[in-house]
């Protein structure tokens, strides 16, 4: 069997690398075709071939997310999917894991079977929803990582459950066996005592600001922000400072062989969304085996059950913060999230059972 993965933005490449080589594992010939990523460092290809067909030119112009790159990139997008088109007559089956420009994408698919992984709620705007819409139409399959992302995916593309697919996210696992990994950031080295880690790019949904409002009775423990910040954090930085313990707030961009020193640091890993489908942060601290405090959105609720996460309700500053003061405190009921993390890592959200899934959809469809 030949498949073609595809994400022409190079959105996730942490996903679309480690579903290619788990599928390369089982069997199937893979190739991932994409566009450099240029925002830093890609997991090594295991099995598979990589192919960068899209925006090789529009990724030198200018400032990944410049104006110019993105004009570049529009321009590029046309001529570039009519190559895919080309390169996929000796593919069995396509799989593409973002829509670049959905209404442009639905004329253009390869006619191959296709399959459409949603990553994300639809557009929420009225044209962008009814381009997305054109081209989920178009797939033999759709793929969901939840039961709610499968509901509002089948809802927004105005088909039947019957051609949703649930398949988990799997657990970053990658990350545990890096090479060359990097220390603490030097603005995190000097923490003593436990540490509470909040991941990922800084973005107005993520809730930040609700956790900053439930730490700030908490003592003994520090909180850390990391990551790469999407919006003014001058008000974070304000609501940090009336915590009464030490908040720590890094934004900036983390690499990959930095990731690990922070996970296996942290003593807890809280995910305070007020709205998502799924999170690579979850999935993170999932293959650190690290307990985890979330708010009940999204997919997260599909992990809880297998006893790996401490939901709370979204938008309760009370709730989260009493569930961050009873873990901290409770050794055992930290130890308890952590061993279902590691259950449910090596078990239904490791890629080897993610890919058996996806492999199983595959065949249903060229059967």
């Amino acid at each position: 069997m030949r498949v073609q993965v595809v994400d022409p933005p190079a959105y996730t490449p942490p996903y679309d690398h480690a579903l290619c080589a788990a599928l390369a594992r089982a069997g199937v010939e893979v190739e991932l075709i994409t566009s450099p990523f240029l925002h830093g460092i890609v997991p090594d290809a295991e099995g598979y071939e990589t192919t960068e067909l899209f925006y090789r030119r529009a990724g030198l112009l200018g400032a990944a997310g410049s104006r110019s790159a993105r004009l570049a990139k529009l321009a590029a997008h046309v001529p570039d999917m009519l190559r895919l088109r080309g390169c996929s007559r000796d593919a069995d089956l396509v799989h593409l894991q973002w829509l670049t420009v959905a209404g442009v994408d639905a004329a253009l698919l390869p006619r191959r079977p296709r399959v459409l992984t949603v990553h994300d709620p639809p557009p929420l705007g009225r044209l962008g929803l009814a381009g997305w819409r054109a081209a989920a139409r178009r797939m033999d399959a759709l793929v969901a990582h939840s039961r709610a992302g499968a509901e509002r995916a089948a809802a927004a593309a105005g088909v039947g459950p019957e051609r949703v697919r649930v398949i988990p996210h799997g657990a970053f696992d990658y990350l545990t066996r890096l090479t060359g990994r990097g220390p603490l950031p030097h603005e995190l080295a000097a923490a003593e005592g436990p540490v509470v880690l909040c991941f990922g790019l800084i973005r107005p949904y993520k809730g930040i600001d609700l956790l900053l409002d439930a730490f700030r009775e908490i003592e003994g423990a520090e909180l850390w922000i990391v990551g790469r910040a999407m919006m003014d954090i001058a008000a974070l930085r304000e609501l940090a400072e009336r915590c009464r313990a030490t908040v720590r707030i890094v934004p900036r961009f983390i690499n990959d062989p930095e990731i690990p020193a922070l996970f296996e640091r942290a003593d807890l890993v809280v995910i305070p969304y007020r709205e998502a489908d799924q999170s690579g942060v979850l999935y993170t601290a999932l293959a650190f085996a690290k307990p985890i405090v979330a708010t009940a959105v999204g997919g997260f609720p599909d992990l809880a059950e297998h006893g790996a996460v401490r939901l709370v309700p979204p938008a309760d500053r009370d709730a989260l913060a009493s569930a961050i003061a009873e873990l901290l405190a409770d050794d055992t009921a930290r130890g308890r999230l952590a061993a279902a993390a590691a259950s449910a890592a090596a078990g239904p959200y490791s890629w080897d059972a993610v890919a058996e899934a996806t492999i199983t959809l595959y065949r249903d469809l060229l059967g």
